[in-house]
């Protein structure tokens, strides 16, 4: 089959060489459009389930949501193991799959079974997915350098107007939000005032959701105009809240501001985000999508900050904490650089050694070619270009060399035995002819006398040398 390959090539060069530049066309191509990242995406093909229940114990949390949902999630087709973890008020499940699955098959599959498990959690608990990233997708982080503005406000900046203008760039999967304080209305109830007017928690609760709704009516016409009737019950204010009436004693309405005190707060933390030590920050991370290319999306969030940026209250500007974007420039700049240094170090010693220009241009040609085929194989098996991928081809090079000048060394080989073999093929003796212009003796019948084998007089016989090369 080599030989007959090797065959086919000789005889149809033109072929061979068109195939070559297609190939070295294509591998500029898949060069311009490869996917590039500073390191290799190794982290496991994973579903995160996240659940929250807030103000509870880990053990209750264990009990409760992340043990139904381990069991549940157990038996997945292409599932090799589930892993729960259990913290206060929050519950993560992540089911693992094999490496082959695909990733959004593997989340429908989850979600299906999650409709499932769902009527097992206490109520009013609803797990939901994590983002479809990996390990490797915090690919760039911020911060809102706000002067004059508290870390609520700046918490609200990011969570109602940064985060909902990032989120929607291609290959962005989640921007988390980190800092600062979540706004909320917080009621502090008295238990005294709660026994003394005979009220529970459970009434004050309900009392305090019921007036934060609103309701559709319908629609009627009067004199020829149609009406639309609706109940306005949103809560905007804490003077809203506090006039909230609970129960009537003696035509008395006891109020919310009675029973409790009601104050605009940050959420409960668990934890704070301080920046260089000089405070407290408020920002986001950018999460990238399974699969995408980190160097394009960064690119494409830059563009998105500069539009947001614009929108922003006077005075506030992002800092960029940390940006991927120079790792992975500077990561395929030195493995560029590398690659330039050692085809110009291979070609020298193709040279230097075959002293025949048109062998080592044969030879050389195959870097380039050989190297731009590389790419076009990372773009099939969506292998991004990272510093170990790359790497890889630059110690490749010399083996790239060593075929051709085994190939061209054994051609060399061969036509030097054949060349020889040729060269003894020639006649050793010739045909005897005149001496100095004289005509050999004939006989009395025209023929040529001997006498014992030796020549007449007047003519003598020659042994020719042997021609050698």
């Amino acid at each position: 089959m080599i030989e007959d390959l090797i065959k086919f090539s000789l005889r149809n060069r033109f072929v061979v060489l068109l195939i070559a530049a297609g190939l070295f066309a294509w591998g500029i191509f898949s060069v311009k459009t490869s996917k590039i990242d500073a390191i290799p995406d190794l982290s496991e093909n994973q579903v995160i389930v996240f659940t929250e229940w807030m103000g509870r114990s880990p053990q209750l949390i264990e009990d409760q949501i992340t043990y139904p949902l381990v069991t549940n999630l157990q038996g997945l087709p292409q599932v090799k193991y589930v892993r729960g973890t259990s913290m206060f008020g929050m519950s993560f499940v992540y089911v693992i799959f094999n490496d082959d699955t695909e990733v959004y098959w593997a989340r429908e599959r989850v979600l299906e079974r999650l409709n499932y498990a769902a009527r097992l959690l206490p109520g009013g608990v609803s797990p939901t997915l994590g983002p479809d990233g990996t390990g490797v997708g915090h690919i760039l982080w911020y911060t809102l350098n706000a002067p004059g503005m508290d870390l609520g406000e700046q918490r609200a900046v990011q969570d109602w107007y940064v985060k909902f203008g990032l989120q929607n760039v291609p290959g962005v999967a989640e921007i988390a939000s980190f800092g600062g304080f979540q706004k909320q209305y917080q009621v502090t109830l008295d238990p005294n005032k709660l026994t003394y007017y005979g009220l529970s928690v459970p009434q004050v609760i309900g009392a305090i959701r019921a007036n934060n709704n609103e309701a559709g009516g319908r629609k009627f016409e009067l004199s020829g105009i149609g009406y639309i009737i609706k109940t306005t019950g949103y809560l905007q204010s804490v003077e809203q809240i506090q006039n909230i009436p609970l129960k009537t004693i003696s035509s008395v309405p006891v109020r919310v501001a009675d029973v409790a005190t009601v104050q605009m707060t940050g959420e409960t933390r668990l934890g704070i985000f301080d920046l260089n030590g000089q405070g407290e920050a408020v920002g986001g991370i950018v999460v990238m999508r399974y699969g995408e290319n980190a160097d394009e999306v960064i690119g494409n969030v830059k563009k998105k900050m500069e539009e947001v940026a614009k929108g922003l209250p006077k005075g506030v500007t992002f800092n960029i904490v940390y940006d991927r974007s120079g790792l992975i420039q500077e990561s395929v700049a030195s493995i560029q650089h590398t690659l330039i240094e050692e085809m110009i170090v291979v070609s020298l010693v193709v040279i230097l050694f075959l002293l025949h220009w048109r062998s080592a241009i044969s030879i050389i040609i195959q870097i380039p070619i050989t190297i731009a085929t590389s790419f076009i194989l990372l773009n099939a098996f969506n292998i991004s270009s990272n510093i170990m991928s790359l790497t890889g081809i630059a110690l490749a090079i010399g083996v790239i060399v060593d075929n051709g000048i085994i190939m061209a060394e054994n051609a060399y080989k061969n036509l030097a035995i054949r060349q020889a073999e040729l060269t003894n093929r020639q006649p050793s003796e010739v045909p005897p002819g005149p001496v100095n212009g004289a005509a050999p003796a004939t006989g009395n019948n025209g023929q040529g006398g001997h006498n014992n084998g030796q020549s007449d007089s007047g003519s003598r016989l020659v042994k020719p040398t042997p021609q050698t090369r």
